[in-house]
């Protein structure tokens, strides 16, 4: 077990796009966790080969750590919260929800969404059924627009605040859109958002087109505007080669850096530490709060954050 341990974690570091390769990536925290239990059983049960099993363990539990060393709250930070009593800001609530094409807990969703009540929605694997049912909860939104899809990438966004040049773009696949929007704030402020969630890496499914989508979404926006909001289901974790890419090509901060990985799926065993879905800021745009909801039937764990702007010519 020790070896095929050192094996698979040796093979997750090959920089390829290969799906069963990608998808260790994804797997690490867990995976550090287990080898650190399996070290100490080995110490404590085996007789013949104790050490050397143990310390294998030991490797592999090391590989991992390194490889999300930044996601823990001993790393130092990407960027630090706002002052939440800074009045010369001006802050609006996103929320990015996963619902799961085929989750019928229509009831669980929209109650999350009314208890948040967020600024700007944005509402992922929605089909036809679940534009019905959402509708009501829809309609309290002053903008509106939306990809419906059969299966599970369709996208709606919602805003109460002003919108401006939102479009949804298939960047890589017909299937699959990329929201790019820009919203303004009360004090003439702007700042483009971008919601993303390209395809996971599955059997028979690679992951060049998702990465793609990735790293393209992070580099273009709408206006060109250098403050940014980003928000989605990635379907890849942040410390992955494409995740950071996307975060250093495109000049964003990670509120998870220097906290904790803050796991979203599944949504009923967070334990797994899989933080699929993200939330990135760039420019001067800051974040108050970042929080991972708790679950809502679906298979996902909801994202909510504050962001803010402060008026130009404050102080």
């Amino acid at each position: 077990m020790a070896a095929v341990g050192l094996l698979l974690t040796l093979v997750s570091l090959i920089p390829s796009d290969q799906w069963f390769i990608r998808a260790l990536d994804m797997t690490r925290e867990p995976a550090m966790w287990a080898a650190i239990i399996l070290a100490i059983v080995a110490v404590l049960v085996l007789r013949a080969g104790r050490w050397v099993v143990a310390g294998t363990f030991v490797v592999i539990a090391i590989v991992h750590l390194l490889r999300i060393w930044p996601y823990n709250a001993l790393a130092g930070t990407d960027i630090a919260l706002a002052d939440p009593n800074d009045e010369s800001a001006q802050c609006v609530t996103a929320l990015a929800v996963n619902v799961k094409v085929k989750n019928d807990g229509y009831a669980e969703v929209i109650r999350q969404i009314e208890r948040v009540s967020p600024d700007l929605l944005l509402l992922m694997e929605t089909d036809v059924t679940w534009e019905r049912q959402l509708d009501p909860v829809l309609s309290q939104y002053d903008y509106r627009t939306q990809d419906i899809q059969p299966h599970a990438f369709g996208m709606i966004f919602a805003s109460r605040i002003p919108v401006s040049g939102a479009r949804m773009v298939e960047n890589t696949s017909r299937d699959t859109p990329t929201l790019y929007a820009t919203v303004a704030l009360p004090n003439g402020r702007r700042f483009d958002f971008i919601g993303l969630h390209p395809k996971p890496p599955i059997p028979g499914m690679d992951t060049e087109e998702r990465d793609a989508n990735i790293v393209r979404a992070g580099t273009e926006t709408p206006n060109g505007l250098p403050d940014a909001l980003v928000m989605g289901d990635f379907n890849d974790v942040p410390w992955s080669a494409t995740t950071s890419k996307f975060r250093k090509e495109g000049d964003w901060r990670d509120p998870r850096i220097g906290r904790g990985t803050y796991p979203t799926f599944p949504a009923d065993m967070t334990w797994l530490g899989w933080p699929l879905d993200q939330v990135m800021v760039r420019g001067d745009l800051e974040l108050r709060d970042f929080t991972v909801m708790p679950k809502n039937s679906s298979d996902h764990r909801a994202v909510r954050t504050t962001v803010c702007l402060g008026d130009r010519n404050a102080g």
